[in-house]
């Protein structure tokens, strides 16, 4: 497989793309006849043109569009035992930019979701601290507080890839990933006020629902950059995202960022939980067991086209989009292969690029409607790549569940439908 760097995106311009369409449809044939013609959807009257439509008290949280029901977070009923600890998955496929809405937030829970009343809700902080303390929620929001923008990741996405491809669709391959602007009061502010001591190198962070989620979080991350937070997005933290409170570990694996955040447990040591010595480690394949591996590393994916995204609209321009993140950082370079890894060029990164959040790439290309191997190869700003999948197995073995940022490949054939596979 080649690693050259490519050359750089085509940048079509507008013009060239309604030439290029224009031909395309010429190509397709009843398409373009009907345009030249006259489509009736643009020389008759539609309904939407001719009758009052609902009020402005129709809707007054606001929902999509009825032709956008489809686009929802799904799971897969074999995948657990039971609902309460299990996943649904955000549909990328569906989205574009960098923010993912909070409807859309996949969902990953140990115990179900906990319903509580932020009246009721406590924040206690012990262990090795100065004055132990108990906010309300109206405490914490008197807090100065912050707002960022971070993507949150499960250690276990693309978890079931580790020994080829399993399931047809990036909702299900990748979608235990979303990137929302948090706000909340910093970490530090809160520890300071409680007063840590000097001997203090550890937080464990408590959740309160029916799990009691537990995870060590070093004191040094505790105080560089995580958040206490109560909104995303700029409305409250749905319940399933841990209203009215949770903890945000910005780059480190999903499990982290404890739900429901009920206490802060300040210790010199970790407190091996079972979440951190059961689960959330990596085997590797001499049968010993990586822990405390907590960031997520340089990873891509392209959503369209995918499984849940074929090509419908024939040869011609086609904009392949995709996502981008790494918890080292910003990412700095996506290259995109058409030809299974053999040639790659390097796509077009646009909106905002903020470390740790999710980057949108783009790469626009004139489809000849031949077989496309699709893949997506990204680098952040710490030099770290993305590897193959057979470069990571070379490292990890295949007896591993989490941290999966292999390249992933999506089979584009001449009818437009895609498949999962595997080039090695």
């Amino acid at each position: 497989m080649s690693d050259t760097k490519g050359s750089p995106p085509q940048n079509l311009s507008r013009r060239s793309l309604l030439k290029a369409g224009l031909a395309a449809g010429a190509v397709a044939g009843s398409a373009g006849a009907a345009k030249a013609a006259g489509d009736p959807l643009i020389t008759e009257v539609q309904d939407w043109n001719r009758y009052l439509g609902d009020g402005v008290q129709a809707r007054p949280y606001g929902t999509p569009s009825e032709f956008e029901s489809n686009v929802v977070r799904r799971d897969v009923e074999w995948l657990t035992a039971s609902t309460e600890s299990s996943v649904n998955f955000t549909p990328l496929h569906e989205l574009d930019g960098i923010l993912t809405p909070n409807g859309l937030c996949f969902e990953r829970h140990h115990g179900g979701i906990a319903e509580i009343n932020p009246a009721d809700h406590r924040l206690m902080i012990n262990g090795l601290v100065d004055t132990p303390l108990v906010f309300t929620m109206e405490d914490l929001k008197r807090f100065p507080r912050e707002n960022r923008v971070y993507f949150l990741e499960c250690a276990a996405n693309s978890g079931m890839e580790w020994r080829g491809s399993q399931l047809n669709g990036c909702q299900f391959t990748h979608g235990m990933v979303h990137c929302v602007m948090y706000t909340g009061v910093p970490l530090k502010l809160i520890l300071e006020e409680a007063g840590i001591k000097t001997n203090a190198k550890w937080v464990m962070p408590e959740g309160a629902d029916a799990s009691a989620m537990t995870r060590s979080i070093p004191m040094e991350k505790a105080l560089d950059d995580c958040l206490v937070a109560f909104k995303m997005n700029g409305e409250a933290l749905r319940p399933e995202q841990g209203y009215p409170l949770r903890l945000v570990v910005p780059g480190w694996e999903g499990n982290m960022w404890v739900k429901w955040l009920r206490r802060l447990e300040v210790g010199d040591q970790p407190w091996h939980q079972r979440e951190e010595t059961s689960k959330y480690t990596d085997l590797l394949e001499t049968g010993k067991a990586r822990r405390f591996t907590w960031v997520m590393d340089a990873k891509s994916v392209v959503t369209s086209p995918s499984p849940q995204a074929p090509i419908t609209h024939g040869k011609g321009p086609l904009v392949i989009s995709g996502v981008a993140w790494s918890g080292n950082g910003r990412i700095t370079r996506v290259d995109v292969s058409i030809d299974g890894g053999r040639n790659w060029k390097t796509a077009r990164i646009d909106g905002p690029s903020l470390p740790k959040a999710l980057h949108r790439f783009y790469l626009d290309i004139d489809w000849d409607g031949s077989d496309l191997l699709i893949q997506s190869r990204a680098m952040d700003e710490n030099g770290f790549y993305q590897p193959t999948k057979n470069e990571l197995r070379a490292a990890r073995g295949e007896n591993s569940i989490y941290h999966n940022n292999g390249i992933q490949t999506w089979y584009v054939k001449a009818d437009g439908t895609v498949e999962n596979v595997e080039v090695s």
